[in-house]
């Protein structure tokens, strides 16, 4: 089993996105995602910052996706879009329009978690239109992949989300700029100030969802650490790990140390301080942490 570091979700400072790759270059990661996924008006690394970037990445021996947006508002979203698939590198398509922009380049493509497969029919249509691996959708529990992938005629691998902030949703608007009571086109780029996105607690309190832009995604961290057993067995073939701002690092290696048989404890209240779920995997709600005879 691999494990791969899907897209940066948020919006950092140059500088910080600089460090962060940099970095990751020499962690135990075969595949590393590039692009801006959430936001078009991001722009402290453009299409062509990314594409270098990700010549960079290529040079130290990782396998380099770049990622497509998953809401495509605009012809200039479509024009960017264009410069990835011609960049010479894989796709992730997170939006049927970049299934047909890979397809006319002739790239092989992902497909992306925001595609939303849901059943093996699903699955080998995209593999027949080129599809070279796919990521299940963020909710998707794991005995319907089991189910899934027991109906499919393709052989193509299975990456599924297995730690960070869920990517739950988008939308046409911008939650970040509402919030600071600024409209979506003068957003004055809030987004920078809050690297882990924003916390919406409920009316008593408790954190329910984080709001990053246009994106939706859950408070809580999901993490599928203490089911690796489980996805041995379930036909997942690669983990993806989601950057965040700290302990990006410190989380990659205890899920390749374990994956290498290693006994590992990792630090959860110091690395995810606002705590973990993986309700989603075992069919609850996915902001439940299951432990115990019945998560693992």
């Amino acid at each position: 089993m691999k494990i791969a570091l899907g897209p940066l979700l948020y919006y950092w400072p140059r500088s910080q996105v600089s460090d962060f790759y940099a970095a990751a270059a020499h962690w135990p990661v075969g595949i590393i995602y590039l692009g801006e996924v959430v936001c078009a008006r991001r722009h402290e690394l453009r299409t062509a910052d990314w594409i270098e970037l990700a010549q960079t990445l290529q040079q130290a021996g990782k396998t380099v996706v770049l990622s497509s947006q998953a809401l495509l508002e605009s012809a200039g979203d479509l024009i960017s879009l264009r410069k990835l698939a011609d960049a010479g590198f894989a796709l992730e398509a997170n939006d049927p329009g970049a299934v047909k922009i890979a397809q006319d380049a002739g790239v092989p493509f992902v497909a992306g978690p925001h595609l939303n497969i849901y059943n093996g029919a699903t699955l080998d249509w995209y593999a027949a239109r080129g599809a070279t691996s796919w990521v299940p959708p963020v909710e998707m529990p794991g005995a319907a992949l089991r189910q899934l992938l027991a109906e499919r005629s393709c052989s193509i691998p299975t990456e599924i989300f297995a730690h960070g902030h869920v990517p739950l949703a988008f939308s046409a608007r911008c939650f970040t700029a509402r919030h600071f009571d600024l409209s979506k086109d003068a957003c004055e780029f809030r987004c920078i100030e809050h690297p882990d996105g924003l916390d919406v607690n409920t009316r008593d309190g408790r954190p329910f969802l984080r709001i990053n832009g246009i994106q939706t995604q859950s408070a809580a961290c999901q993490s599928l650490f203490s089911a690796l057993p489980e996805l041995k067995t379930s036909g997942v073939d690669v983990l993806r790990i989601s950057p965040q701002a700290h302990f990006t690092e410190e989380w990659v290696r205890a899920y390749a140390a374990a994956l290498a048989g290693e006994a590992v404890e990792p630090d959860i209240a110091t690395w995810q301080p606002e705590g973990i779920a993986n309700g989603y995997w075992y069919g609850k709600a996915g902001i439940e942490h299951l432990i115990g005879s019945g998560a693992c």
